[in-house]
């Protein structure tokens, strides 16, 4: 998924964007890196692994400059290594300038194939590199025009970060696949995968930028340019409310907390079951476990302990430590289960190899009965911008049906949230729309590159 910062105009600027990358953390664990700018010149570091082993002070006092970028980094485009690492930093004939980006360019390969053709050497496997090229190609005058020349030829997902040595620029795609938002720390701009950053770095929340907008910010002050025409439906990651935003964040208008809540509520509502406790499996399960409590009238407990410790496995790139992180992650508490017919929430199921792990695990803990429950519905499609689901063959719900899956994993019953009970509980009040292709297989981009594969990334519940 991936999260970013920049910060425009700021003594500290280098550290309110090692905070924000801190907040951002759930959004990618594989490496981090900030890139600054003093005026001059830009200073970077990046490094794989956690924002808090990636940087120390005497680091961060090397990242000179009153504005910075930053990103945390959960590959999807591109190998786990450091030559992928971003922001992305370049030299080239108009002068410096690094990116940061969140998403997945659907027609990448095309187009690095087009600029290798022409003679351009790429240094990664990244699709963010691609814009970077186009960017240097650009015969346009300032740097926007040549950060829109670069986009109107990619395809996808992006909410992006760009910094020159005297710009923060900051872009979404038109489709506004991936959540962006904008902030002030008093007199300093601030902007955000999501506003968790916000919170940590006491910014104030101005608002979300829209899909395709392009807003500048300089010491002219701030702009924005909506160069892509007339506005198209927005198609906002409905993943983002289930799973991967921060449940304390704000994303496309509203609670992510509350929207799961809800979830919770309109799954008790369709698919009730007699039981003597409701527990979640920790973190991103809780909210849905306590609005499916509130609204069932059943206990809710912690029947599942979580090692803060370990990982989303839904981030950690390969098969070995997801397989292997079941059981460092969650611990069943006997004395909540033993003997009890239990509800388990969750939020997905991709593969269904952890929710048999955690059923099991459940079992072995003295439970009666184990019914699972799902807030959300099926997922049947691998996702193109910007989340690493495997492809649709290794989808069990693309193969099984509800009775097939709820075998597999061995529960007693088994229950998945309709696709309109979802759209149901994130409905909001600006009328947005969303993707939700991952449930449905209607693609508002089509995928023009041949599907990459790589050691996929895993739901958490995978």
């Amino acid at each position: 998924m991936c999260g970013i910062v920049g910060v425009y105009g700021h003594t500290e600027a280098s550290n309110l964007t090692y905070l924000g990358l801190h907040a951002l953390q759930h959004r990618g664990q594989e490496a981090a890196g900030i890139v600054s700018s003093d005026g001059a010149r830009l200073h970077a570091h990046r490094t794989m692994g956690l924002v808090a082993d990636a940087f120390d002070q005497p680091t961060l006092a090397k990242l000179t400059g009153q504005s910075a970028i930053g990103h945390v980094r959960y590959s999807t485009a591109g190998s786990s290594e450091l030559r992928n690492a971003q922001p992305l930093s370049v030299e080239y004939a108009r002068g410096s300038v690094a990116i940061a980006h969140n998403g997945n360019l659907v027609n990448a390969g095309v187009v690095r194939a087009r600029l290798e053709a022409s003679g351009s050497i790429f240094q990664s496997n990244s699709d963010t590199e691609v814009i970077i090229h186009l960017l240097a190609h650009a015969r346009e005058d300032t740097t926007v025009e040549r950060v829109v020349s670069a986009l109107r030829q990619v395809e996808g997902a992006y909410s992006l970060v760009l910094l020159t040595e005297a710009q923060l620029i900051a872009a979404r795609d038109p489709n506004g696949f991936r959540p962006l938002c904008l902030g002030k720390v008093r007199d300093t701009y601030v902007v955000a995968s999501e506003t968790c950053a916000f919170d940590l770095i006491e910014a104030e929340f101005v608002r979300d930028i829209e899909p395709g907008e392009i807003v500048v910010i300089d010491a002219a002050g701030l702009r924005s340019l909506y160069p892509f025409g007339p506005r198209r439906s927005e198609h906002f990651c409905v993943f983002e409310h289930v799973y991967f935003a921060r449940p304390d964040s704000k994303v496309n208008g509203l609670s992510v907390y509350r929207v799961r809540e809800r979830l919770g509520r309109r799954l008790a509502q369709e698919h009730p079951v007699d039981a003597d406790v409701v527990i979640p499996v920790p973190d991103s399960g809780i909210a849905a476990a306590i609005g499916y409590a509130r609204e069932s009238g059943i206990p809710y407990d912690m029947g599942l302990i979580r090692s803060h410790y370990v990982g989303r496995t839904f981030i950690e790139p390969t098969q070995s430590i997801r397989h292997f992180g079941v059981k460092l992650k969650l611990n069943a508490v006997r004395e909540v289960l033993e003997g009890r017919r239990v509800v388990v929430i969750d939020d997905s199921i991709v593969r269904g190899t952890t929710s048999r792990k955690i059923v099991k695990m459940i079992r072995a803990a003295g439970a009666r009965e184990a019914h699972l429950r799902i807030s959300s519905p099926p997922v049947t499609h691998p996702c193109y911008y910007g989340i690493d689901t495997p492809t649709r063959s290794e989808l069990i719900a693309s193969s099984h049906n509800v009775d097939e899956i709820a075998r597999y994993v061995t529960c007693d019953s088994l229950g998945f949230l309709s696709p309109e009970g979802l759209m149901t509980a994130v409905e909001s009040p600006s009328g947005a729309g969303y993707c939700a292709a991952c449930f449905t297989g209607d693609y508002p981009v089509p995928l023009v590159d041949a599907p990459r594969r790589r050691p996929a990334a895993e739901a958490h519940v995978e």
